[in-house]
C-alpha cells in the first residue's frame, strides 16, 4: 500500500502546475466534452505509466548495486529540483480537433508524458518500490487527481490556485524522498 500511496501523493502534488495539466485546460476549453477528455487522459496515462513502471522495475532488477540505488534516489532530488520550474504549454502540442476530443487527447497526453517528471517519476517510483501495479496505480490516479477536475472545472480553477507554493511543496517532496533514498543507501 505504501508503494500506491506514495505514487498517488507524489505525482498528484507533481502534476499540478505540469503541461499536461495545461493541455487539459487547453482541450477543455476546445472541445467542451468533459467525459471524452477524461477518458482519453486515463487511458493515455495507464499506458503511458505500466510502461514507465516496467522500466523502472526493470531496470532495479537489473542493477540490484549501490550505485544504481544512489542514481535513483539523485533522479528524486533532481525531479524535485526540475519541479521548480514552470512548464509551458508549446503552441501546437495538441492534435488538431478534427480526430475528435477521446482521440486527440488520448494521443496528445500520451506523448506529452515521454520524459515527462510525471513519467520519469513513475520509473524511480517503480524502482524503488519493485511494485509494477501499485505504482502505475497509484501514479495514474494521481494524474487523474490533478487532471480531472481541471477538466470539468476548466480554466478558472487553475487561475485561482497559488501555483508558487504548489510547486515548491513538490519540489521539496521529491527532494526529501532523494535524500532519505540516499540517506538510507549510505548508511546500509
Amino acid at each position: 500500500m505504501e508503494a500506491f500511496f506514495t505514487s498517488t501523493f507524489v505525482v498528484a502534488l507533481a502534476e499540478i502546475g505540469d503541461k499536461t495539466q495545461l493541455l487539459a485546460i487547453v482541450l477543455a476549453a476546445r472541445f467542451r466534452k468533459p467525459l471524452p477528455i477524461v477518458l482519453g487522459i486515463l487511458l493515455a496515462t495507464i499506458a503511458n505509466h505500466l510502461l514507465a513502471a516496467l522500466v523502472g522495475a526493470g531496470a532495479a532488477a537489473w542493477f540490484e548495486s549501490d550505485l544504481f540505488r544512489y542514481a535513483v534516489a539523485v533522479s528524486f532530488v533532481a525531479m524535485g529540483l526540475w519541479t521548480l520550474v514552470p512548464d509551458k504549454l508549446d503552441e501546437g502540442e495538441p492534435a488538431p480537433p478534427r480526430f475528435g476530443a477521446f482521440l486527440t487527447t488520448l494521443v496528445a497526453f500520451f506523448l506529452v508524458e515521454m520524459g515527462d517528471k510525471t513519467q520519469l517519476a513513475t520509473v524511480a517510483l517503480a524502482a524503488r518500490f519493485q511494485d509494477v501495479w501499485a505504482v502505475a496505480a497509484g501514479t495514474t490516479l494521481g494524474m487523474m487527481l490533478a487532471n480531472a477536475p481541471v477538466v470539468v472545472v476548466g480554466a478558472k480553477l487553475v487561475e485561482r490556485l497559488p501555483m508558487k507554493p504548489i510547486r515548491l511543496a513538490a519540489a521539496l517532496l521529491f527532494v526529501a524522498i532523494g535524500c532519505v533514498m540516499l540517506w538510507r543507501v549510505w548508511h546500509g
